[in-house]
């Protein structure tokens, strides 16, 4: 009896341990697709551009958008970068415990980020920039040990930076500029000794640099500026040459940095911690911006000894006198701040004579002089040897005042607006205006200046010409103004229906190809002298897009918005930027590295080209691999009717994908671009 048992026990535990993975690997899958369907109906609750997830498909079989899965079929990768998605980020998120990348950049997602996402202990890339998310950074994303890339910028995120960040000893590259952080850098990010790049730009940081940070061994970048920072910049950083950008941070000093144009106070020591913030007052341990010489390793491996030396120089150190003072500085400062940010705050109405903050020995060039009905943007001194300066009269009398019928488009970003419209000015010449308004313009006044004499020096057969400008107290707005150019501009040749009503918008083949030269002409002229003789560096337009390519009575392309982020404020430039990323504009390196390059206008007008000749504005990977396999109907525009050159569109083709390329080393420069395309048409 015990033997026949026996024999059925084996038996049993035979098949079970034979069919067991499949059981086990059909629920994960089954569990996998149920976590998928409810991140997707948060991701996108209107369902609308996630429709590949459906509970019909297996997520690992490639017909889920985005996803990817490992070797155990396990999804691993999330990529839905760009796609328009407008819902949150579920706390389901992470039972994913596989996934190692996760990119939902450039989407319109809000609300807070889960804490449940540091389950996520084998991501390695997270990439939640340029979205609308809010709240603190949960601590616990201090467990996530295996991540390399953590992107937050760009969002509306507050509180404090986490100090348990500093446990990520992998982290190569922490980005969180633009956020609403406040409070003091944490010392604890001293250990991350990977740490490449780190940009804390524009938050309310206060406090000092900590020593620590600016001994990380392999550190290539940071940047702080536009904060609150204080106290004696590290000498440390002084090998960082240009990787260090610390501007508009008024209480750091340091004679070793040129632009810092005061020495550091005799009585500031470098082993003392920074003063508290509000917040800090009934804090009972040193603010983490303090540069403490320890002997410790690490914080939580300091004595006891230690931790009642730190309370009690806090109790000396939040007295209330203290508290009293900083409260003040801080006060003061940010008030001072928040007018220096507007260029319309120079003038008070109770004084229409009062002068900007600049010291009245030096007038600024932006100041507010009372005339009747304009305000030159100039000191007389200079608007003499300018010559590009008009009056508000005659911008009103060209637009008929602004009338509606000649409002060309408009924009907003929070409080900052831009308006263009059609204006006929006294000697018959017809000129687009563009009407920003102050809060708009870059608060430093010299560099807007600087920005209106670099746009005056663009001279070039596609770039849109620059006729000149003049500023309205009344109105408080600037005024730029261009040659008109009656064709409207790309964008409004995409997409479009053969044979409408007002006449077709659909482009020959040569005009096609003409305009694909011409923009490339105009592109190279940015990016190299822009004035004979010269030897400036390259200008980037940084906002290379359809609707910037404007297309004059023979339609031959006039590039638009050249120079113009010299002479707006971050702020509005991002919001460009933003947009630019949901058309597919945007050159992938930026959402690691953050900045603007040649290659990255080199990478726009790849796109561009594909659009042109495609007659779409959305491009996708079908029409890059319709040029490889010179698949004409994927990449070539069938209202075209096969009226079209073979060879030019192969050739074209190519290049535009080689612009496109991922890597910004692999792709040709605008000269090269230009000769190549010389030698393809026959234009």
């Amino acid at each position: 009896m015990a033997g026949l048992f026996f024999f059925f026990f084996s038996l049993y535990t035979f098949l079970f341990l034979l069919f067991f993975p499949s059981i086990s690997s059909s629920s994960s899958s089954s569990s996998q697709l149920s976590i998928l369907l409810k991140i997707k109906s948060f991701l996108d609750p209107h369902d609308l551009h996630l429709n590949s997830w459906s509970a019909d498909n297996d997520p690992c079989g490639g017909s889920f958008e985005g996803v990817a899965c490992d070797d155990q079929g396990s999804v691993a990768n999330i990529s839905l970068q760009g796609k328009g998605l407008s819902g949150q980020i579920p706390p389901e998120i992470g039972q994913l415990k596989s996934l190692s990348g996760l990119y939902l950049h450039f989407n319109h997602l809000t609300g807070v980020l889960p804490r449940e996402i540091a389950e996520l202990t084998q991501l390695s890339d997270l990439y939640l920039n340029f979205n609308n998310l809010s709240g603190e950074i949960p601590p616990e994303i201090g467990h996530m040990t295996n991540l390399q890339v953590l992107q937050l910028c760009y969002n509306k995120l507050t509180g404090r930076l986490p100090i348990e960040l500093g446990s990520l000893n992998k982290l190569d590259v922490l980005s969180l500029q633009f956020n609403n952080f406040t409070g003091a850098i944490p010392a604890s990010w001293g250990d991350l000794t990977l740490l490449k790049r780190l940009d804390l730009s524009f938050n309310s940081l206060f406090g000092s640099i900590p020593v620590m940070i600016a001994n990380l061994p392999i550190l290539q970048f940071l940047d702080v500026r536009n904060n609150s920072l204080s106290g004696k910049v590290p000498i440390a950083l002084k090998r960082l040459n240009d990787g260090f950008q610390f501007k508009n941070n008024k209480g750091l000093c340091g004679i070793e940095f040129s632009s810092l144009l005061e020495p550091c106070n005799a009585s500031i020591n470098d082993n003392k911690p920074e003063p508290f913030g509000f917040g800090d007052f009934h804090s009972k341990e040193i603010p983490e911006s303090a540069n403490v010489h320890s002997n410790c390793t690490h914080r939580i491996q300091c004595s006891h000894k230690q931790d009642s030396n730190q309370r009690e120089y806090v109790i000396i150190a939040g007295s209330l006198a203290t508290v009293i003072v900083v409260a003040t500085v801080l006060i003061t400062f940010s008030c001072y701040r928040r007018k220096k940010q507007k260029i319309s705050s120079v003038l008070q109405p109770s004084d229409p004579h009062r002068l900007s903050t600049n010291d009245s020995a030096n007038i600024s060039p932006l100041i507010n002089l009372e005339y009747p009905k304009w305000d030159p943007i100039l000191s007389k001194e200079s608007s003499s040897s300018f010559g590009f300066t008009y009056n508000v009269e005659d911008v009103e009398s060209a637009t008929q005042h602004f009338s509606e019928a000649n409002l060309l488009g408009s924009s907003r970003t929070g409080s900052s607006s831009l308006s263009r419209y059609k204006g006929i000015l006294r000697d018959g010449s017809l000129v687009e205006v563009k009407c920003i308004s102050k809060s708009s313009c870059k608060a430093d006044e010299s560099e807007f200046l600087k920005g209106l004499k670099l746009m005056t020096t663009l001279e070039h057969d596609n770039i849109l010409r620059f006729r000149g400008f003049c500023c309205s107290s009344g109105r408080h707005e600037c005024f730029l103004l261009h040659d008109f150019v009656p064709n409207g501009n790309l964008l409004q040749y995409l997409d479009v229906k053969k044979n409408v009503n007002n006449g077709s918008k659909v482009l020959d083949w040569s005009t096609r190809i003409s305009i694909v030269l011409g923009l490339a002409k105009g592109i190279r002229y940015l990016h190299g002298n822009k004035k004979k003789g010269g030897n400036e560096p390259a200008l980037v337009h940084e906002n290379i897009s359809a609707d910037n390519v404007l297309l004059d009575a023979s339609y031959k392309p006039l590039i638009s918005g050249a120079g113009l982020h010299k002479l707006l404020a971050d702020d509005v430039i991002y919001s460009a930027i933003k947009a630019s990323a949901g058309m597919g504009y945007l050159a992938p390196e930026y959402a690691t590295f953050g900045r603007l390059t040649v290659m990255s206008d080199v990478y726009a007008f790849g796109v561009i080209v594909l659009q042109i000749l495609s007659g779409k504005r959305k491009i996708t990977h079908v029409n890059r691999r319709g040029v490889d396999s010179c698949v004409f109907d994927d990449f070539v525009d069938g209202k075209l009717g096969g009226e079209f050159s073979e060879k030019e569109a192969v050739e074209v083709g190519k290049i535009a994908v080689l612009c496109m390329h991922e890597s910004p080393e692999s792709r040709p420069d605008m000269e090269t671009v230009v000769q190549n395309l010389s030698d393809i048409c026959i234009c």
